[in-house]
């Protein structure tokens, strides 16, 4: 794939065309969607102006497929490139350290963020993420435990807390 290219692919799922972005061999975008365009529209500016190419993407099929067919630690792996503001990556960061099965509120990851007085902030990071499922925002709750909400909507964020086996 040229390297001034962002390849794309649609996955089936369980809940859902999955669409995904890969540039030099890194994850730049993927969410629920059949249109790859949505996600390339909302890259970073960066990434933005090189065009799309259909392409298989194995090496980020596979681990994709193995996780929707129970193997919750196979996205852990996948190198992912979401340029941001310093704040935002480590609360993508912090995300991918929360393990499957498990969630965190929102305050909680602002904590471990370093940004303890911005619980909001942890959310807009959830709410800006590109990369979702591998990025997992969908483990992110509200302090009183209720879901929040969830890009590609609610019924998706239950299912894969479900999936995983989160209460």
């Amino acid at each position: 794939m040229p390297a001034g290219t962002i390849a794309t692919a649609i996955l089936d799922t369980p809940i859902g065309p999955l669409s995904v972005l890969a540039h030099q061999e890194a994850l730049v975008g993927a969410g629920f969607t059949a249109d790859p365009g949505e996600l390339h529209a909302r890259l970073h500016r960066s990434l933005r102006p090189l065009p799309l190419v259909a392409a298989e993407l194995p090496w980020l099929a596979k681990p994709l497929r193995d996780y929707f067919d129970g193997d919750l630690t196979a996205l852990d792996t996948l190198p992912v490139h979401q340029p941001a503001a310093g704040a935002r990556e480590r609360v993508w960061a912090q995300l991918r350290a929360v393990r499957p099965g498990t969630t965190i509120t929102y305050t909680g990851l602002a904590a471990r963020a370093g940004i303890p007085q911005a619980p909001r902030a942890a959310g807009a990071a959830c709410a800006a993420n590109l990369v979702a499922p591998v990025v997992p925002c969908h483990r992110a709750l509200r302090s009183d435990g209720s879901l929040g909400g969830y890009y590609y909507g609610l019924a998706r964020k239950r299912w894969l807390l479900h999936h995983e086996g989160a209460a």
